[in-house]
């Protein structure tokens, strides 16, 4: 029977990369006796997959319930002070409170960020595992304030004390210093981001000063509250100050009850033993003592350490806890073996007398006798059970008994995190909520949705007029034969793997195959009538086993069967049709890495897409698409989670088929670079330069309708030649469009904005020229804006309608230049020379630039036909047009990023009718986002060409030794480094730095193999995009440029005799994707080919 949700704790532990958390895990396992304490910190337990062992990380979430008999401060306290008229066993019968506590372990690499997305919202309270010698790095800051997101309560665990001691070499002084400093650091962290956060709530008029002052104290270290523990989990010892308080008044070594005690025990104070008064300590400036924390926390547990380090080098042995080793002090004897009794374990035994925080020392239960050994006999005992022989084992064996880590950890998780009723009414009310019914929702239904939404806050248990409510936060997947369920059904036995959805209980009881719950996606907004319904078998979860059960209560974590047809990542159950899908979260994930996965056979295609459909429904971040060529694009988050995605793709979800899996796909950008004498806007429109090189050569040259641009302009031809449209193309800098997407001036864009505002006219006087003014006239012209940096403008004369011409053709054509239409072949299409004069008009309107407020209308009864026209049938769809030409750009088909558009004239032909004018041709909306898709890549060919490339931000460790290696590597893929700085305390040195997506594939093991393993593996998250300032089309031209970089080959590979880096990226994306590529011919000099063999 599970209990209700006051006894109730959900929680996960979340840490960088290697800091200790499934370690940790392995301790708390092991107090419910599910693994041997001699393979606790070793085992790894909830490691279960075979390549987290062999990797020795962590890549998926795995859950696992714990029992743990809490007993209350107060209540053990009192019971200590009326020890000596303790009545009997039912008065500690009543201090023990029987607890569940739910443990998701999650990941720590950013690979797998999704999982820990996932257990942050199934769970209440967070343990915050931080490396005392590494400190904070790049990944603890990013979970802070995911964890603060989610709002969790936090416990932050400093593990790995014992390294400073065995592996720096401080004293107990010098690690409390670190450590003092260590939270300091932290506690900057958190209030960085707290002022952050009200920062924006008082920018939206959102303030709840009892909700913020809760998370300022929740999210404020200090030891004195409990909310820190001091530990090692690989030695299994761990405390907080508040039961080390309870701990030396019992053992009567401070004369002070523990309240006032632990204000002491952890700050710059000293205890006079002899006075029994505590004095202020000073870190420097002379004078004796030592800080209470050093003496009476860290003394004993350094002389454990010591003292067992003392006796293996008696012995002979080579000390394996200290980085020298010890100093050896007699031949090693055969068959040596540390006892009980060797020389320096008396100094282990002594150093057990106090300070010890085993809860059946502060708080013994009557008829238990006590775990900690007090003559040498009952050590040499415990070391023989438990078979200790090596320094760590009998270290591990003291310090388990001396200060226990699990019951530290969940006893703070049980004092300090909230129970699910709790977190759900007071701390977690944005993450618990339910999204919002429709406004149109009748008075009933909106009756029951509060009904069950105020059942949600309550966390109430189940009842007959209760409803029931849960939420699958992710999908796992797991083997048949680790389901302990003989009545699962057998309709897939085919398959060794079935997929567990795991939920939180919001409200009410989860129940086995008795009712039919409602599923709601995430995307459910109440409109749809035909709700999916399903009957479903819940699971406890116990690491990597599922046991059955016949139900599960509010406030528990378990695993559900059934949900696999939904196809739906995150879905939420109600047994009432009137509930609504929980709100979750978007993190923002992208992923990284990209592959093209296809079978070897083609009888295998339809169970690689059964196995793609399972893969990316068991790993919310992996994304699957499928291309109009048939290609199957498999993205993931990094190298790690592409390799293992993989692997389970064809281990677990394929039935090991054969697959073919293409070289990573980098994701590129294009746009467009300025001309010189851009910014002299007159001069540039009488600029007769010849076209950029991309513009005469193949396959670019025959983009249709490239013979009606120039220089970045273009007049766009509709089909059928009953319209044409001028726009131009121009370069948008991010800063710029920052200031549109905010509709204010942004610090530092007034540069870029007095320079678009001069390469478009948008004043005639250049002296009065202002960002603020350049700003006013961009938001007045504004159409349109995309998330890629793009934007379309409408010129002031065409929005006011001066340059919009209704072109009176006898044929019913627009006017084209002859030497425009000098490449068609049919003479008949080229329309008379009475269009001219609207042709020039139009010319005209074009000199006057953006603002266009010189000019008067002299619009007459055609241009005004034209006009309506215009407004009512074409200028919708030219936003379309804009739309289609920025997902794929005239290089490789590659989305555009940072140009601006501006629609600058148009001229349709009318024809005369009895009524006055007509439009001569029909021109559909089709017509028009054809012909501007293709007028904007014309445009943008005609311009200077530049990608656009994604940066990836790296995290690393590095000692002296490997930065040659390191730069070296970095520099040779165009990386670059951001900062480096020396981690305290330590020879390692934490260098941060950018580097190019394309170049980033492989890096880990060329780092590691360059700099023989003194760099640690790098962690890649998405930075930002960046231009890739090098011309793909630059040739040499000049003598001297000749001389410096070769001839250019016109034909062939070596198309410029240089390493260009942006041409190379084009050719490899347009082969890719099956483009025609400037350099496929393959035969340069047919009559110079050498045959195979000679003539002898």
């Amino acid at each position: 029977m599970l209990p209700p949700p006051d006894s109730t704790r959900l929680v996960t532990i979340i840490a960088h990369v290697d800091h200790g958390k499934t370690t940790l895990a392995d301790n708390l396992i092991e107090s419910n006796g599910i693994i041997s304490e001699r393979l606790a910190g070793t085992l790894r337990y909830l490691d279960s997959d075979p390549e987290e062992q062999r990797r020795g990380i962590t890549m998926r979430a795995s859950a696992i319930g714990l029992k743990h008999s809490y007993i209350p401060p107060k209540i053990s306290q009192n019971k200590h002070q009326n020890d000596n008229s303790n009545s009997g066993s039912s008065s500690s019968g009543s201090a023990t409170r029987d607890m569940v506590i739910h443990l998701v372990d999650s990941p720590g690499h950013v690979d797998f960020a999704a999982e820990v997305t996932s257990s942050l919202l199934l769970c209440d309270s967070a343990i915050l595992v931080v490396d005392a010698v590494e400190g904070l790095c790049p990944r603890t800051h990013s979970l802070v304030r995911e964890a603060y997101l989610h709002q969790l309560v936090p416990i932050l665990v400093i593990n790995k004390v014992d390294r400073l001691c065995m592996e720096m070499g401080l004293d107990s002084t010098e690690t409390y210093v670190r450590i003092r400093e260590l939270i300091e650091s932290m506690n900057a962290v958190c209030a960085s981001m707290l002022n952050s956060a009200a920062t924006e709530d008082d920018d939206r008029g959102l303030e709840n000063s009892v909700a913020r002052d809760a998370e300022i104290d929740a999210w404020n270290f200090d030891p004195i509250k409990g909310n820190v523990v001091f530990a090692s989990a690989l030695h299994g010892w761990g405390f907080t100050i508040p039961t080390l308080a309870r701990s030396l008044f019992k053992s009567k070594t401070i004369p002070m009850k523990p309240p006032l005690m632990r204000q002491y025990l952890f700050g710059d104070y000293k205890y006079n033993s002899e006075t029994g008064k505590v004095l202020k300590w000073k870190q420097s400036g002379g004078g004796s003592g030592e800080p209470m924390f050093a003496k009476y926390a860290l003394e004993p547990i350094w002389d454990i350490y010591e003292g067992v380090s003392l006796a293996a080098t008696s012995v002979g042995l080579k000390s394996e806890l200290f980085v020298d080793g010890g100093v050896v002090q007699n031949k090693k004897k055969e068959h040596a073996k540390i006892e009980a009794t060797t020389q320096g374990m008396e100094r282990v035994l002594s150093a057990l007398h106090s300070g010890s925080t085993n809860p059946s020392f502060i708080s013994p239960q009557p008829g238990s006798d006590s775990p900690l050994p007090k003559t040498a006999q009952d050590l040499q005992r415990i070391l023989s059970r438990i078979g200790a022989g090596s320094e760590s084992s009998i270290v591990s064996a003291v310090l388990r008994r001396y200060r226990p880590l699990s019951d530290a950890i969940l006893d703070a998780v049980c004092e300090i995190g909230p129970s699910p009723a709790d977190a759900a009414l007071r701390y977690r009310t944005r993450a618990l909520a339910l999204q919002t019914p429709r406004s149109d929702e009748s008075a009933a239904s909106m009756g029951n949705f509060n009904k069950i939404q105020e059942a949600v806050r309550q966390c109430s248990p189940a009842g007959s007029d209760v409803p029931t409510v849960a939420h699958v936060c992710k999908f796992t997947s797991t083997s048949r034969s680790s389901v302990t369920d003989p009545d699962l059904p057998s309709q897939s036995l085919s398959s060794e793997n079935i997929i567990l959805g795991i939920a939180r209980v919001l409200s009410g009881s989860l129940t086995t195959e008795d009712v039919e719950y409602y599923m709601f996606g995430p995307r459910y907004n109440g409109n749809d009538s035909n709700t999916a319904k399903q009957r479903i078998r819940c699971y406890l979860l116990m690491g990597s086993s599922f046991v059955r059960v016949s139900s599960v209560p509010a406030g528990h974590i378990c695993a559900i069967y059934n949900l696999e047809d939904l196809q739906l990542k995150t879905v939420t159950l109600c047994d009432r049709k009137e509930c609504m899908p929980l709100h979750g979260f978007d993190v923002g994930l992208q992923p990284l890495v990209k592959v093209n996965v296809e079978p070897v056979s083609a009888s295998d295609i339809e169970m690689l897409e059964r196995g793609l459909l399972k893969l990316s429904l068991a790993d919310s971040s992996v994304e699957v698409t499928a291309t109009a060529k048939g290609e199957r694009i498999l993205a993931c988050l990094g190298e790690i989670h592409l390799e293992q995605s993989i692997l389970d793709l064809q281990t677990v979800y394929c039935d090991n088929i054969k697959l073919r899996i293409s070289d990573p796909i980098t994701s590129f950008c294009e746009t467009t670079d300025w001309f010189e004498n851009e910014c002299d806007f007159n001069a540039f429109l009488d600029d007769n330069s010849p076209p950029l090189r991309q513009a005469t050569i193949p396959p670019y040259c025959d983009e249709e309708g490239l013979g009606y641009a120039c220089r970045g302009r273009c007049r766009t031809i509709l089909s059928g030649r009953g319209a044409a449209i001028s726009i131009r193309a121009v370069p948008l800098s991010r800063s710029v469009y920052d200031c549109l997407s905010s509709k204010r001036l942004i610090d530092g864009s007034d540069d870029d904005l007095v320079r678009i505002g001069m390469a478009l006219g948008v004043t005639r006087d250049e002296t009065s020229l202002s960002a603020s003014m350049v700003l006013e006239v961009l938001l007045e012209c504004l159409d349109d804006i995309d998330g890629n940096g793009n934007a379309l403008f409408e010129s002031s004369a065409l929005s006011i309608g001066y340059s919009v011409k209704g072109v009176r053709s006898g044929n019913g054509e627009v006017y084209v230049p002859q030497n425009e239409s000098s490449k068609s072949e049919e003479t008949n299409n080229i329309p008379h020379t009475d269009c001219i004069d609207e042709y020039e008009a139009t010319r005209q309107f074009l000199r006057e630039g953006l603002a266009c407020t010189s000019i008067e209308s002299t619009n007459n009864d055609a241009d005004e036909i034209a006009l309506q026209k215009w407004s009512q049938d074409m200028r919708g769809s030219a936003l379309g047009g804009f739309q289609l030409a920025m997902r794929s750009g005239p290089l490789c088909e590659e989305p555009v990023r940072g140009v601006a558009v501006i629609l600058e004239s148009v001229e349709i032909a009318v024809t005369n009718c009895p009524d006055g004018h007509q439009v001569a041709r029909d021109l559909t909306g089709g017509m028009v986002v054809a012909a501007l898709r293709s007028g904007i890549r014309c445009a943008l060919l005609t311009r200077p060409a530049r990608l656009v490339e994604g940066h990836l931000k790296l995290t690393l460790h590095s000692s002296l030794a490997g930065l040659g290696a390191l730069h070296s590597v970095l520099s040779k893929r165009r990386g670059k480094v951001v900062t480096d700085a020396m981690v305290d305390g330590t020879d390692l040195i934490q260098v941060t730095a950018t580097i190019p997506q394309a170049e980033s594939f492989g890096l880990a093991p060329e780092l590691m193999k360059k700099s023989s393993g003194e760099v640690t593996a790098p962690e890649l998250v998405f930075s930002h995009w960046e231009v890739l300032n090098e011309d793909p089309f630059w040739i040499p031209t000049t003598e001297e440029e000749r001389e410096d970089y070769g001839q250019n080959l016109q034909t062939g590979d070596s198309s410029t005799g240089l390493d260009n880096n942006a041409l190379k990226y084009i050719r490899m994306v347009r082969n890719r994707k099956g483009l025609l590529v400037d350099s496929s011919k393959i035969v340069v000099a047919a009559e110079k080919q050498r045959t195979l063999s000679r003539k002898k």
